[in-house]
């Protein structure tokens, strides 16, 4: 990746608005209303997504796609990511700490699942969603 890359940083700063958001919701709904941890972490990314989506198109990759085309890859992207993050962090969650208390298993699921989504969900969206000119490497494609 390249470092002079700017959609990286930009990609970052929109992600630590929408995590500090999306788990503030997903960890209250899930300790505090009892909700599903399913439940508790798709809330996460319905709430952050939203803001995603027109945080990234217009400061992290200044998309010019027409939008019906973009949202239509956005809600892919983020339905794939959802479910190869949270539903691999659960399970190894669940195998790895087995014997420990639900509460904990899940919390640490939740957490593992936001941190995967993240990785996963920047590829996604600069590869996929708003994709740009450039490779891997920041080069630019013919």
């Amino acid at each position: 990746m390249n470092l002079k890359d700017n959609t990286f940083i930009r990609f970052g700063i929109v992600g630590i608005i929408n995590t500090i958001v999306g788990m503030s919701v997903m960890f209250l709904l899930f300790n505090l209303a009892g909700c599903s941890y399913w439940l508790s972490s798709a809330a996460n990314y319905v709430v952050g997504s939203i803001v995603s989506y027109f945080l990234n198109r217009n400061f992290t990759f200044h998309s010019k796609e027409k939008q019906g085309r973009a949202v239509v890859k956005f809600i892919v992207n983020i339905v794939v990511c959802y479910l190869i993050a949270y539903g691999f962090a659960k399970t190894l969650a669940l195998h790895l700490m087995s014997g420990y208390d639900a509460q904990l298993q899940g919390n640490v699921a939740l957490l593992a699942g936001s941190i995967l989504f993240v990785i996963l969900n920047y590829f996604g969206q600069r590869f996929f969603v708003f994709s740009s000119k450039t490779n891997l490497m920041g080069e630019k494609r013919s």
